[in-house]
């Protein structure tokens, strides 16, 4: 299967890619490389922007049969800041991959959402065909993205797949710029720096492992899920108070963080329900979050012994 991933080397991207790959596929990536390093060696990758319009041009050459979307503008107070900006790349981008795919004769986009796009839950885990709430640029951005997918779909027959993602953490993830929770614990608690956690501890999140998730992207570019959205996550909560415990306990570190003010408009609580992903993909998550966490851990080890 020839395959581009947008994104390729961002922190989720580079996972895929390598996993594409071991799974024999011909794979192109393309990044403006504002985001992420991690690129693979023997692997061509088109340093461009996702909103080019040269893109139709090299998609078109290499006629894909599936790409991965990935490359977005992630954060939501950028998004708030600039919402233009968060647009352009988020809805003019997804517009363009779509065109040029179509343009190309692709069988299928899979398109990267967020679980921000449900906004404050009526209950938890939230389902897959839960209201969709934005409640930020970058969440409507996302609910923009997917109704494109949808209406190209319907018009030209492109198929897609949209992924809806908890919280990823795992290797590759760095705490510069905007990155998870996860990675900022653990680099602090490696280096002995303080950490601190917002409001009382006990918003939650749902914590999904890297590999989980480009699991779920291997198996959306096959020929299963056209037409729907599924969630990839655990279902599961865990407060920020245990996430330290946890990262803390994985990097042998004291479990004593400070407490700053609650960061105004975060979410109190979020997970998804991954069970409808399991009957269409036969996707479930394999690496409970200690594991993962261990893993994560051990990396970021290896990367400051690296740079030291």
């Amino acid at each position: 299967m020839r395959v581009i991933v947008t994104g390729s080397a961002g922190f989720i991207g580079s996972h895929l890619v390598d996993r594409l790959l071991a799974d024999g596929n011909d794979v192109v990536g393309l990044d403006d490389l504002s985001g992420g390093v991690h690129v693979r060696d023997g692997v061509e990758l088109w340093e461009m922007d996702v909103a080019d319009p040269a893109l139709a041009g090299r998609m078109a050459a290499f006629r894909p049969d599936v790409v991965c979307h990935l490359a977005a503008q992630v954060s939501v107070r950028v998004s708030v800041a600039d919402p233009a900006g968060d647009a352009r790349v988020n809805v003019l981008g997804t517009a363009n991959v779509l065109e040029s795919a179509r343009l190309a004769g692709a069988r299928k986009v899979v398109f990267t959402s967020s679980c921000a796009v449900y906004g404050v839950p009526d209950a938890l885990p939230v389902p897959a065909d839960a209201p969709l709430r934005p409640a930020s640029p970058y969440a409507a951005s996302k609910v923009t993205g997917e109704v494109y997918a949808g209406m190209y779909r319907a018009l030209h027959g492109l198929d897609f797949t949209t992924l809806t993602l908890a919280n990823v953490y795992g290797p590759r993830q760095t705490p510069e710029g905007e990155a998870g929770v996860v990675s900022i614990f653990t680099d602090a608690l490696l280096s002995g720096a303080p950490t601190r956690v917002h409001g009382d501890g006990g918003q939650t999140r749902d914590y999904v492992y890297v590999a989980d998730v480009v699991d779920a992207f291997a198996r959306a570019a096959g020929e299963a899920g056209g037409g729907g959205r599924f969630n990839v996550g655990t279902g599961r909560q865990t407060t920020d108070r245990a996430l330290h415990t946890l990262v803390a306990e994985a990097a042998g570190a004291p479990d004593d963080p400070a407490f700053a003010p609650a960061r105004l408009g975060d979410l109190p609580a979020m997970a998804i329900d991954p069970s409808a992903t399991a009957d269409a993909l036969g996707w479930t998550p394999r690496v409970d979050l200690a594991e993962g966490l261990a893993r994560t851990v051990a990396w970021a080890r290896e990367r400051a012994v690296a740079r030291s």
